[in-house]
């Protein structure tokens, strides 16, 4: 029986894991640029295209479904025993750039920034960290290499997009119950929040109000913080490193626009119709009383 539990376990993580979504024609991150850029502690948004992803956009309202904590190369790392035990979990390039990160069916693992080099990528980097808590933080995570990735947290987090009443008692939530969950299961983002956590670097914090006025911070349950809220937190600087990069004076006046086009989400591009737009709006917008003529437009 165990066998087949662990099977039936093994398909549908493979299932969940799948692409769904096609990799885009041409990216929207400059991924030469971010690599780069990037500094050790970085937290990175990537916006995956996999079925459990389309989940947690779903869940979250938000197209980050997945974060990893950059940690630089080999030589980044600045405890030699951190640095050794890394090694231990990573047998590819030893000068490829790495990151930190929880997966479905893996665990938390060591992985080549280059993983992800053709999808939409965000940087959001703690604003004003020490280098010691920087390092603290790395090392929170590498103290965790192996630790499964918890789907019933995933679950958990879907069950609050159901108005409480109406949940039969056994499937509420269990996440502010004591002792919940396993120890060592974590999902990709409240493992990085933890980590956050641990050097009492704000992410999200809940504001209290004492007696009197004097206001204090409270940790938020980390198993409640979704990839999108990095991006949200005004304790994080947002990064962007489009495709195309704009510099000078109105620069976007400059970029290669296709002329009298649009396109859909999936690429396919209509070529609008230009001749006699007024009057077929003018036809159209008297068919409809009250629409707006700048609102209209056609295509062929």
């Amino acid at each position: 029986m165990q066998i087949i539990n662990t099977k039936l376990r093994a398909s549908i993580i493979n299932w969940l894991s799948q692409d769904v979504a096609p990799t885009r024609k041409f990216p929207l991150s400059d991924f030469e640029r971010i690599q780069y850029e990037l500094r050790s502690c970085d937290v990175l948004l990537i916006e995956g295209r996999s079925r459990v992803s389309r989940a947690i956009q779903m869940i979250t309202q938000s197209p980050w479904t997945h974060a990893a904590l950059y940690i630089g190369r080999f030589y980044d790392i600045v405890d030699p025993n951190l640095r050794e035990h890394v090694q231990k979990h990573y047998m590819g390039e030893p000068d490829a750039q790495l990151i930190l990160e929880s997966v479905l069916g893996k665990g938390i693992i060591v992985s080549p920034l280059t993983a992800y080099q053709n999808e939409h990528i965000r940087i959001c980097r703690p604003s004003g960290i020490s280098r010691q808590d920087a390092q603290a933080v790395i090392a929170y995570i590498i103290n965790r290499l192996g630790m499964q990735y918890n789907m019933r947290q995933l679950l958990d987090l879907a069950r609050f997009l159901f108005p409480w009443a109406i949940l039969p008692r056994r499937w509420r939530s269990s996440l502010f119950n004591h002792n919940t969950g396993s120890p060592t299961r974590e999902i990709c983002s409240s493992v990085i929040a933890e980590a956050f956590q641990s050097v009492d670097f704000p992410i999200l914090p809940v504001f209290a109000q004492n007696e009197g006025e004097n206001v204090t911070l409270v940790q938020r349950n980390p198993r409640l913080f979704t990839p999108s809220d990095f991006d949200y937190s005004p304790f994080f600087d947002i990064i962007k490193y489009p495709i195309i990069h704009l510099s000078g004076s109105a620069a976007y006046r400059h970029l290669p626009w296709k002329t009298n086009a649009l396109s859909d989400d999936d690429g396919k591009i209509y070529v609008k119709n230009t001749e006699n737009t007024e009057e077929k709006a003018a036809e159209k917008v008297g068919n409809n009383p009250g629409k707006k003529t700048g609102t209209v437009d056609f295509f062929d």
